[in-house]
């Protein structure tokens, strides 16, 4: 009976510990975070290739982590898929190549098809 007392009182204090709220996740997180790097990428990559275009991909990363209100861990996956980006390729490139271009112009191209598709999958 002893047992049984300690063992309801023990339940008693779990269910009472407040519980952490479960962040949701989107169906299109993956989307995102490969966009993420995306813009990462292309925040080292244009800057190298000269384009002069200042913080140009960091603000967009910022307007897209403000539209989709991330924080908490969604935000953080999100964030270091833009630094995994941007790290990748500073160690591989401290200039312009021909190389450079390709890849710029095929993340260009990546990354607007998935902007479109995460919008007209997801949009209200």
């Amino acid at each position: 009976m002893k047992k049984l007392l300690i063992t309801v009182a023990m339940l008693a204090l779990i269910a009472a510990q407040p519980l952490r709220a479960v962040e949701a996740i989107a169906p299109y997180d993956g989307d995102l975070a490969r966009l993420a790097e995306i813009l990462g990428s292309l925040h080292y990559l244009r800057n190298v290739c000269g384009a002069n275009e200042g913080q140009k991909w960091r603000n967009q990363m910022q307007a897209l982590i403000d539209a989709e209100s991330l924080d908490g861990e969604r935000k953080r996956k999100v964030v270091a898929s833009f630094n995994r980006g941007y790290r990748v390729y500073q160690q591989t490139y401290r200039t312009c190549t021909p190389a450079a271009d390709i890849a710029i112009r095929r993340y260009l191209d990546e990354g607007a098809k998935i902007a479109r598709d995460i919008t007209s999958r997801y949009a209200n």
